[in-house]
């Protein structure tokens, strides 16, 4: 198992002297209710606006891309050729992008995926034109996917922070030496490395 969520979070479990465990949600969208609902301790997210409204930010580790991603064949091979009528932009169910994108297209249409596996299948049986999210995911989704292309250029940036459930505001000051410790420290580099993280730029 890896990505920046395993090896940051791990690090802070050490760094607390406790155990850690990592807990699977199949969907962001969980992953935040998951926090509220005490299942978890903390992750890294994309720190919006409407998520602060459920949990406690730290500051950005890491800046991410948003993009595209399309097959071979597909009417989408530019970013300025995604909102046109007709095209299908897939996203997960529940995600930024799905609130973003359906707010910022004014032609195409939206189409949520319940999971990554399905926005694959759907991408195979041209259901969709393309998938947006951020360049992490779209470059692995592009490895099972023969011909895939993430588009060049990005539709906007997600900030990659740490969360924790509201309700543990008293552990602010402690989150945000760990986050400064993280990226002074090569931790956040080195795990991106390690996970293979493409698209990710300076946190801002």
């Amino acid at each position: 198992m890896r990505g920046l969520s395993v090896d940051i979070g791990l690090e802070l479990a050490r760094r607390l002297g406790v155990p850690g465990q990592i807990v699977i949600f199949p969907r962001v969208a969980e992953v935040v209710a998951g926090l509220k609902a005490g299942q978890a301790d903390v992750t890294i997210t994309n720190a919006t606006p409407a998520r602060a409204a459920d949990v406690v930010f730290s500051a950005p580790l890491v800046g991410l891309e948003l993009g595209y991603l399309a097959l071979p064949g597909s009417k989408v091979q530019a970013l300025d050729e995604v909102d046109q009528p007709g095209m299908r932009i897939g996203v997960s169910l529940g995600s930024s992008s799905q609130a973003t994108l359906t707010r910022l297209h004014k032609h195409a249409s939206v189409v949520p995926a319940p999971t990554l596996q399905a926005a694959a299948e759907m991408l195979r049986g041209g259901q969709i034109d393309a998938f947006a999210t951020n360049k992490g995911i779209l470059f692995e989704l592009a490895h099972s996917l023969p011909g895939a292309r993430v588009l060049p250029g990005r539709w906007g940036l997600e900030s990659l922070a740490l969360a924790v459930p509201k309700g543990r505001e008293a552990a602010r000051a402690r989150l945000a030496r760990f986050t400064q410790d993280m990226a002074e420290q090569g931790h956040v580099q080195r795990a991106s490395q390690r996970a293979g993280l493409r698209g990710t730029v300076p946190a801002k």
